[in-house]
This record gives structure tokens, C-alpha cells and sequence, in this order.
């Protein structure tokens, strides 16, 4: 899988105490933990809701909190401090999704459950007084190319199924991230440091004829890896997508980025790519840039002109 320099602790305490939010934006909004959206072997998988105390803009932003294909609170809770209100503030309901986790989970399976989670959002659009057709997608890192999964290669609705979430499609209608990885074959042919595709799609799958597991040769899992690239599925029906993405990233080469806006372009698509001279796979960039991401959806989803950078 990906993995992700550990901080030191000293480092971990700057950005803990940078994130930490002022106690003016605990007041911002009205916060709901642990909403189950799906489940998985027969845990819940959960969200987090963050209203806005003041008036609602009718749209939704969904928060894809992932990073090196893992997701928990702990990473929900560097960003919640500081990013989240950014939207709160401008009125936006805040969807903070926890998908499953690698190693015992893979990325399709972590496809499969960010789906799930933009249709139960749909489903609760009138509660949360939100339009289903003005919702955004968000992330950094794998957050990121979950995220574009979505925008790129969104499930259409089945209206005839018995589950109510079928009944919904998992459209949205903008993406913004920073630093996705977005085409594993390349990966896998120039693997950067710390980089290990095998952790990241299974080994096996099962068979229903047989009942049982069976294992997956070299061919099944590049096309795996294939089918969950945003690359590789974006189309002209792909969500605008903005991505933000530092020059010096070694972990992400900022080419990922490149080459999906490329073809978005290519497609027909609105998109646009903002290169951060001097930064590598950094999360304070999420922080530092967060207000660009909060600018586009407002343009994409509320149709406000964008303040000039």
C-alpha cells in the first residue's frame, strides 16, 4: 500500500496544536458522531454530520477522511479543527465519511463503501435540508483518489430496487482534493519509495459456483488496480474536478495529477489544477489551502464567482 512517513512526536504536536480549532468555531456548528451509513461484516461503517448554527445554503460537502487508505476519528479530528468550519461557515453541511481499512479491506471495497455513503446522503437530504444535486466530494492523498472515484465514475440509480440507497445514484456535482494518487498502473510500473502495490487489492475472490475463495493471478489485479484508477475511468461525465498538488511531491508525483486533468480536459470537463511550488505530500496544506477548495465548491455548486488568487 501507500505508506506514509511517520511524524515525529514533536512534529505531530505542531500539527495537533495548528489544527486545534479556536473555541469560537465549536460554536459554528452543531456536530452528530458515529451515524451509520452502511455496513460491512456486520459492522457499522459511520459518518460524522457538522450543521452549520446559522442558515443553511442547501448544499453538501462530503469529506472522504482517508489517508494511506486508512481511515479514523484521529485523522477526522486533525482536519475537523480548522477545515471543516471553513465550510460550516458558508453555510454547508459537512459529511466526515470513515470507509473501511487495509490491510483487511481493499480499495475496491473502499470504493464500494464511499458509494454507499454519498446515496445514504441523498436519502437524508430533506433531514439535513441539504439538494441531493448540490453535493461536493472532498480529500487528500487516498482520500483524494477516493474521492475522484466518485466524481469520475459515479453509479447510476436502480429505481426499482428494494434498498432505498439503490434508489439513489452516487453522482455528485464537484470534486476538489489534494495530491490523489489517480492511475495505479503507473505506480506499479515506477513505484516511488515506500510504495507497495500488493497491499493494496486483494490476493483472492470468491467464487460463488464453487463457494469458496479462489486466488487472483497478476492479469485479474492489474485490472483491478486499472478499474480503480480515476484515470482510467474518467469521462465526459465525470463531476469539475480542482485539484491542488505541490511540485515536490515524492510520494504523489504531482504527474498523477497531471495527467487526469489532462484527460478531464480532453473530455469536455471543467476542471483546473493548482500547483504549490515548494511543497511535497504535506497535510498543512490542506489547512493553508483549504479556503481555495471551500472557493470552488462555492462556484460549483452556488454558483458564486471565485475571489482571484
Amino acid at each position: 500500500m501507500i505508506r506514509f512517513p511517520v511524524a515525529t512526536a514533536a512534529v505531530a504536536m505542531f500539527v495537533a496544536s495548528f489544527l486545534v480549532p479556536p473555541t469560537v468555531h465549536a460554536a459554528d456548528y452543531i456536530r452528530t458522531e458515529d451515524v451509520a451509513y452502511a455496513q460491512r461484516d456486520g459492522q457499522p461503517l459511520t459518518l460524522d454530520v457538522f450543521e452549520p448554527k446559522g442558515s443553511k445554503n442547501g448544499a453538501g460537502i462530503i469529506v472522504c477522511i482517508s489517508g494511506g487508505f486508512k481511515s479514523s476519528k484521529d485523522i477526522l479530528n486533525m482536519v475537523s479543527g480548522k477545515v471543516i468550519p471553513e465550510f460550516t461557515q458558508r453555510g454547508y453541511v459537512v459529511f466526515a465519511v470513515l470507509h473501511s481499512n487495509t490491510p483487511k479491506y481493499s480499495v475496491p471495497e473502499m470504493i464500494d463503501d464511499m458509494h454507499q455513503a454519498v446515496r445514504f446522503i441523498k436519502v437524508q437530504a430533506d433531514k439535513y435540508r441539504i439538494q441531493p444535486d448540490k453535493l461536493g466530494i472532498a480529500g487528500a492523498s487516498s482520500g483524494g483518489c477516493l474521492s475522484l472515484m466518485i466524481g469520475c465514475n459515479s453509479r447510476p440509480a436502480r429505481p426499482t430496487a428494494t434498498d432505498p440507497l439503490e434508489r439513489q445514484s452516487s453522482q455528485v456535482a464537484a470534486v476538489a482534493c489534494f495530491y490523489p494518487p489517480t492511475d495505479f498502473l503507473r505506480y506499479e510500473e515506477k513505484p516511488p519509495a515506500n510504495f507497495d502495490y500488493d497491499g493494496l487489492f486483494p490476493y483472492r475472490k470468491f467464487d460463488a459456483r464453487a463457494n469458496k475463495y479462489i486466488p487472483i493471478d497478476k492479469a485479474e489485479r492489474q485490472a483491478m488496480g486499472k478499474a480503480c484508477s480515476p484515470f482510467h475511468c474518467a469521462n465526459e461525465k465525470a463531476a469539475p474536478t480542482l485539484i491542488i498538488h505541490g511540485d515536490k511531491d515524492e510520494l504523489v508525483p504531482l504527474e498523477q495529477s497531471e495527467i487526469l486533468i489532462k484527460k478531464l480536459t480532453h473530455c469536455g470537463v471543467r476542471c483546473e489544477i493548482v500547483v504549490k511550488k515548494g511543497f511535497g505530500h504535506d497535510p498543512l496544506m490542506v489547512v493553508l489551502f483549504r479556503h481555495e477548495l471551500a472557493d470552488w465548491f462555492d462556484e460549483q455548486l452556488l454558483n458564486r464567482p471565485r475571489k482571484p488568487r
